[in-house]
């Protein structure tokens, strides 16, 4: 008995669609890992599938299967990673959350990040004259 192929290819159509809309739509970043996991699912489902209904000798598909599973892990293991260390020092997980860590969008934005601000002149720090041996003895004590 030989199962038709459009049973799995619709069912990774569908779990891909979903892991999409899960990626576009969610905000929590372990969701968003969630759904690409959910897209992988549906392309390893799609390799077998089609290694069965070609009947390749050399079992092509299921070895490409194994990497990209082998692939999934070590993505999950470094996304999770990623996602706690931002949980930590932010305090969220959300993906909106984390859009002041890119790098600046308008020429303003470059701008203002570019030029130095000039200190004032009034508010300046009063620097004792010391010699290069004492300061480098207060640095390192």
């Amino acid at each position: 008995m030989h199962l038709h192929l459009a049973y799995p290819a619709v069912l990774a159509a569908l779990l891909f669609c979903v892991g999409l809309y899960g990626v576009l739509a969610r905000r929590n970043a372990i969701l968003v890992l969630m759904s690409v996991e959910l897209m992988l699912n549906a392309v390893n489902l799609n390799l077998v599938a089609f290694d069965v209904w070609l009947r390749d000798s050399l079992h092509a598909g299921q070895a490409l299967t194994l990497f990209v599973i082998a692939i999934a892990a070590a993505e999950i293991g470094i996304g999770l990673a990623i996602v706690l260390a931002v949980y930590r020092n932010r305090g969220t997980s959300a993906v909106d959350a984390l859009r002041d860590t890119a790098e600046p969008s308008t020429p303003d934005d470059s701008q203002d990040a570019r030029e130095p601000q000039e200190p004032d002149d009034s508010q300046e720090p009063q620097q004792s004259q010391q010699s290069p041996q004492s300061q480098k003895a207060e640095a390192t004590a």
